[in-house]
């Protein structure tokens, strides 16, 4: 069996990064990367026995690299990126990772674009969705559906991207840099609902959607080639 990790990037999560672990499937190690949380989510996490991290550097691919840099000294065949909000089903993991650990893919990604739960995508993400792998297509010929949180990678594809991104322009960066290098591509329908509790760092509020949006643009055009 390939050993699979799952880095969860966590920002004042505490009341629903418990539900997010206890749904993980067994024998899968939890990195939580606490990306300055003012509440309980490291002290949740660890006591759901994750492996917590903090990263004082604000920014969603700052998380995100910190786990990767753990996973440097402790490598896994499989790498998931998976948001701590409960929004997808950490439960149907497998659909992601078994056609990498069969050998038919290198990067599987979560599609919500036609399973989500009735609001749980707001208009403003649903046109920058639209917008961001339109342009995507654009700069590297290749298609995606969506761009979603929810995703897995063969670790040493993971690490020839030498990603590099710390903000929100960090899931463009490694969807154009998958196209770039070759990798086996799929996208796999999975369900997305709305968070459990507390409010979006994009969709939550008009800055943060602005500011999510500008900056997955601008990584459109820094990675296109």
């Amino acid at each position: 069996m390939p050993r699979i990790a799952v880095v969860i990037p966590a920002l004042n999560e505490a009341g629903n990064i418990a539900h997010v672990l206890g749904d993980i499937p067994a024998g899968v190690t939890m990195i939580v990367v606490d990306n300055g949380s003012t509440d309980d989510t490291a002290k949740v996490a660890a006591d759901c026995g994750a492996v917590v991290l903090h990263e004082s550097q604000k920014g969603y691919g700052s998380a995100v690299q910190a786990g990767f840099r753990y996973l440097e000294r402790y490598p896994h065949d499989i790498v998931v990126i998976l948001d701590a909000d409960h929004a997808d089903d950490p439960s149907l993991m497998q659909r992601l990772t078994d056609p990498i650990a069969n050998d038919e893919a290198d990067f599987v990604l979560a599609n919500r674009t036609l399973t989500a739960d009735s609001g749980a995508l707001e208009p403003a993400q649903r046109a920058g969705n639209w917008l961001a792998t339109r342009l995507m297509k654009l700069a590297t010929g290749f298609r995606y559906q969506d761009m979603g949180p929810f995703r897995a990678m063969r670790w040493s594809s993971m690490q020839a991207l030498q990603m590099e991104d710390p903000t929100w322009g960090w899931n463009v960066e490694m969807q154009m840099k998958a196209v770039h290098h070759g990798l086996r591509i799929r996208e796999v329908s999975l369900p997305y609902r709305k968070r459990r509790s507390g409010r979006s760092k994009i969709s939550g509020s008009v800055r943060g959607t602005v500011k999510a949006g500008t900056r997955i643009l601008w990584a459109v055009h820094r990675y296109r080639r």
